[in-house]
């Protein structure tokens, strides 16, 4: 193997546009060739953004007018679809074409909400660029971070038409050299790029924070695998350096009952990395639905929900959750949720939504719920499975359905759905991100799949968006979480951690919830 080449595996990548850039492995990949207008500092914590493309906006006093400046030797890649092939510097009227490219409903991309506030986008000279929003938006910054703003020369999206998916053209510190679609992706380094020369672009820093001085990837190779068995077998076999995932099946080959990396792997040079991560899973329950729409029901339903055979089942890789905002994210709601694990508090709560000891009074039969999930995968049964176990204590009765994701996702988007199980990762760490999804205005089709509708909410959360300082901001963001728990729409499940495997030949990784070219700060360890 190259000492300049870093080996991965990864999901099947549709488009190389940043447009339709809608999975994490889109994504992933098309930050190596594009540049956003900004970045997410890699080794931030607390998460902050950073110069990317441009340097960090300023902002009118009324936080509607955000001006950027294409940094210095922005250039992109040469390519065919210029004269005599060779790249030119980016300019304003690149980012301009971009972002309404983006914008435009004709082009039906997965971001095109990204730019729903914005009214105008114009180049004041050849390097600088405003954006006028409708509105302030507190969080506007973190969009101009995210892979679908990625800058893109008008030539290219013409010379390749159809094509230009599979043909990138960009300004990023690598370019796509072979795509065996499905198979293998890979990419070189651009030694051209702007970014090498600027050490804060490309810092790389060892687990003590001191820098990694070892050498630059030359050679990104991608390769496209479904299977977790083979994907382990060829990180045993150190045909990949990277592993961004253990299976459930695999976890007691990794970890120990102490929670390390067992010493077996530990002696061979892998390293473990285990980390919180900007997502929260749950089951949402559709409050238009005759039976939950109780609220003491719902309210029963956390409480009889045992999280810590949940955490079992998981193998211990999750935390609890206690609203909707994970741990990290500005404005969360921090303290005990009231309505967490008590299987005495639940079969109280039970009685007094009218079903004492699950009895439905209707009937005189046990109460009947259903649960709708998008999978029959073994382990999606056994969730299931679980959950049921858990209300059969209170005396509810759980029956599970099951559907093909599609089938799945256009039941729950039209509301058909009465308990589903879903996920929500964050797309940037405001609590904003995640408690839209309880906004009246977001119902279904929109995010808010549990039609959930609390005028008390939308007023508090309304509040938040026009706040005139962060602290009023964050203090109305509390606010709506403290609605949120006492309403209970959703069925809190956890907070996922990510856990992940790399070789010790490699330097710098740090697990992220924004590993969109990360790949810039990683280096090969010197022997």
């Amino acid at each position: 193997m190259s000492a300049a080449t870093l080996r991965r595996p990864i999901e099947r990548v549709a488009s190389m546009d940043p447009i339709r850039a809608a999975a994490v492995y889109d994504a992933a990949s098309v930050t190596l060739v594009y540049e956003p207008l900004l970045d997410v500092d890699y080794y931030a914590r607390p998460y902050k953004l950073r110069p990317g493309l441009c340097g960090m906006p300023k902002v009118s006093a009324d936080g509607l007018v955000y001006t950027f400046t294409i940094r210095e030797g922005a250039r992109f890649h040469d390519d065919p679809c210029f004269p005599d092939g060779r790249g030119r510097l980016v300019t304003a009227a690149d980012v301009v074409y971009s972002l309404q490219r983006l914008g435009a409903k004709a082009n039906a991309s997965c971001g095109m909400w990204i730019m729903a506030e914005v009214a105008n986008v114009a180049a004041q000279d050849a390097r600088t660029v405003s954006i006028t929003l409708k509105k302030p938006l507190h969080v506007f910054p973190w969009l101009m971070a995210m892979p679908n703003v990625g800058v893109v020369p008008q030539e290219a999206v013409k010379a390749y038409g159809s094509k230009f998916g599979g043909h990138p053209v960009g300004s990023g510190p690598y370019r796509l050299a072979e795509w065996w679609r499905n198979h293998r992706m890979v990419f070189t380094r651009e030694a051209a790029w702007r970014g090498w020369q600027d050490a804060e672009d490309v810092k790389s820093l060892r687990d003590d924070g001191s820098p990694a001085t070892g050498a630059v990837f030359d050679r990104l190779e991608f390769f496209v695998v479904d299977d977790e068995s083979t994907k382990w077998l060829m990180f045993l076999a150190g045909e990949v350096d990277y592993l961004g995932g253990i299976s459930n099946n695999n976890w007691d080959a990794v970890v120990g009952k102490d929670g390390q990396l067992v010493p077996e792997l530990a002696a061979r040079g892998v390293r473990l990395f285990g980390a919180a991560t900007l997502q929260v899973m749950y089951a949402g329950f559709n409050v238009q639905d005759p039976v939950l729409k109780n609220r003491k029901l719902r309210q029963a339903l956390n409480c009889a929900f045992d999280f810590p055979a949940w955490k079992r089942f998981y193998n211990n890789r999750l935390e609890v959750a206690d609203g909707p905002v994970p741990p990290g994210v500005e404005g969360r709601l921090s303290g005990t949720f009231a309505y967490g694990y008590d299987l005495a508090k639940a079969k109280r709560l039970l009685a007094e939504a009218g079903y004492p000891d699950g009895v439905d009074p209707k009937t005189g039969r046990r109460l009947v719920l259903t649960i709708t999930l998008g999978r029959a995968t073994q382990d999606a049964r056994e969730q299931a499975e679980l959950l049921a176990s858990f209300y059969a204590k209170i005396g509810i009765k759980l029956d599970a359905k099951y559907m093909t994701w599609d089938a799945y996702l256009k039941s729950v988007n039209e509301g058909h759905e009465s308990i589903f199980f879903l996920g929500w990762v964050g797309d940037y760490p405001d609590a904003e991100n995640f408690l839209q999804l309880f906004h009246s205005k977001n119902v279904s089709p929109g995010a808010n799949h549990g039609n959930y509708k609390n005028p008390a909410f939308d007023r508090v959360y309304d509040e938040a968006m026009a706040a005139p300082s962060v602290e009023a901001r964050n203090a109305a963001w509390r606010k709506a979480q403290e609605i949120i728990a006492e309403d209970c729409p959703w069925l809190y499940l956890h907070y996922p951690k990510a856990y992940t495997l790399t070789r010790d030949r490699v330097e710098g990784y740090r697990p992220t919830d924004f590993p969109y070219g990360m790949e810039k700060h990683l280096r090969e360890a010197a022997k």
